[in-house]
């Protein structure tokens, strides 16, 4: 065969090395949000993560989405959905580091920022699989309404093992749990839910309706919302009941999503379905919201874990590409959109990281990080995820033609962007959640302005925006059509009140310039002239 060129000018492959080591913001964080100890575990799973062969197993798990499997070759409901085999790599990779557990099953100072690190890593290299995990480690504290489904169910639920065979919960190893609330007729309006629940006596119902979304329809129970006589209740419903029989729990068909393609969601139907009441009757949204808070948590982690992975991946591009007799990266004009780039993933990172510590307090019994998890969850779950569609366009931009190209991983992170806006509450609905929370839990806005005061006199800009912030809170015109504007207010306020007590003076000055100054144009890239992109980016691919 005659030789028509020679490859050259080509980054080499991004495996094999080691995620937290590059990742100062992630390593320092972990440091100043309380989980040091837990740095070594969190480098060995990211380590493992970046490998070739757990790598391809992203690819793969993607590329051969899952099949349902309706009924077996005798005509038997099996109401079963097969995974590719690397799907189940991935599952028992993160299972055993305790992605879905690990904070109920040794509570300990710093917990949930270590899970969180993880969490992070694990979207940076395959996002679907993160389904069942976020929403199993989500469901324990809304189980903890009824201790004695708790007993049953938290020893599967803190196993390390992943167990995935289709078997009643008393021939298990250990236990996913799913979650299904959306209904055609009311989506996020689940007071609009006719799904009805039929009392079977001592807490046991029996549950007839449909679901429009279940999220992770393989697991092994999964939290139910139905109306119950004393109204809209919630329920654990198990994919076998106490006699191990299959439960009546059809899946109608899998969707077919824009991203998350690993990851299977369907449409279910239940006819006279066994299920346990979970907290008290009538109570459905304020139990099941145990569950919520923790998985719009999770969709922050996610969201922050997908715009490093774009960034370190533009990053990788501009440091081995050639063009014009120079490195990509070192071309000022790219220099600046690299820069702006490892600015809006830092400052996702450490916000990320403060909400983990949040929660770890919350877990301790502390009242105001309590209240301040309420509002700062909700202003993070609307700022972050809707930044990173963007900011993963423009990693890909960076690339070129190979970054639209489905072999280097960007049309992937792509695809998957914008679903964490969606999931758990998209955009209006957080904002109304915030204003929910302005009105009725006024702790919480005072735990977060507390938050930010600490940061006051640092930087001129952000003393400017809390003031400014202050009064558009004080304002008495309807809060409703402004809400997007105020919620973004916060996150911001946020952002900067972290960056200018924890990172480098660069990107602070940075951030507060751009995010907080009005010194930013409509694009990534359009730094001030003062900016310093060059040391910017010295930390944004520290080794």
């Amino acid at each position: 065969m005659t030789t028509t060129h020679e490859v050259t000018n080509q980054p080499p492959p991004r495996v094999d090395f080691d995620p937290l080591a590059q990742d100062r913001a992630l390593f320092e964080g972990l440091l100043r949000e309380g989980a040091a100890a837990a740095i070594p575990s969190v480098g060995e799973y990211g380590r493992a993560l970046s490998t070739s062969k757990a790598q391809l197993w992203a690819t793969q798990a993607n590329e051969n989405p899952p099949r349902l499997r309706t009924h077996d070759r005798h005509g038997n409901r099996l109401d079963e959905v097969e995974f590719h085999p690397s799907w189940h790599e991935l599952m028992r990779l993160s299972c055993s580091h305790g992605l879905h557990c690990s904070p109920w099953r040794e509570p300990r100072v710093g917990a949930h920022v270590a899970r969180a690190a993880r969490m992070y890593l694990a979207s940076e290299t395959e996002s679907g699989h993160g389904c069942p995990i976020s929403m199993t480690y989500s469901a324990y504290p809304a189980l903890q309404a009824n201790p004695a489904l708790l007993a049953r169910w938290g020893p599967l639920i803190t196993s390390l093992d992943y167990d995935e065979r289709a078997l009643p919960s008393s021939d298990k190893r250990g236990a996913l749990i799913g979650m299904a609330m959306t209904e055609k007729q009311g989506g996020s309006d689940v007071r609009a839910n006719t799904t009805r629940a039929t009392s079977l006596g001592a807490g046991d119902f029996s549950i007839t309706g449909h679901k429009w979304f279940c999220s992770a329809p393989m697991s092994d129970a999964f939290l139910v919302l139905a109306q119950a006589p004393a109204g809209l209740s919630c329920f654990l419903l198990p994919r076998y009941t106490p006699e191990g029989k299959r439960n009546s729990f059809r899946l109608q068909r899998l969707k077919d999503k824009l991203g998350n393609r690993s990851n299977a969601s369907s449409e279910i139907e239940f006819d006279d379905a066994f299920a346990t009441l979970v907290g008290e009757e009538g109570r459905g949204v304020p139990t099941i919201l145990e569950m919520v808070n923790h998985t719009r948590l999770d969709c922050v982690i996610g969201a922050a874990g997908l715009m490093r992975r774009a960034l370190a991946e533009a990053l990788h591009h501009a440091q081995h590409r050639m063009t014009f007799g120079k490195r990509l990266a070192e071309h000022a004009l790219m220099r600046a959109v690299l820069a702006d780039l490892a600015i809006e993933s830092e400052a996702a990172t450490a916000l990320m990281l403060r909400l983990a510590r949040a929660y770890d307090r919350r877990q301790a019994g502390d009242e105001g990080e309590t209240a301040f998890a309420r509002l700062a969850t909700a202003c993070a779950k609307f700022w972050i995820c809707k930044r990173a569609a963007p900011m993963v366009a423009e990693a890909l931009e960076c690339l070129g033609g190979n970054g639209y190209v489905e072999e280097s991983g960007l049309p992937r992170l792509y695809r998957e962007a914008p679903l964490n806006s969606i999931w758990e509450g998209s955009g209006n609905v957080i904002c109304l959640d915030v204003l929910r929370a302005l009105a009725k839990e006024p702790r919480s806005l005072q735990a977060l302005l507390a938050e930010l005061e600490a940061a006051r006199g640092s930087d001129r800009r952000l003393d400017a925006h809390l003031d400014k912030l202050s009064a558009d809170l004080a304002d008495p015109a309807p809060a409703e059509p402004r809400a997007r504007r105020l919620v973004e207010s916060l996150a911001l306020a946020l952002q900067g009140s972290l960056l200018v007590r924890f990172s480098t003076p660069a990107v602070a000055d940075a951030f507060c310039a751009t995010r907080l100054g009005g010194d930013w144009g409509l694009s990534f890239g359009t730094l001030p002239r003062e900016a310093d992109a060059v040391t910017i980016l010295t930390r944004a691919q520290a080794q």
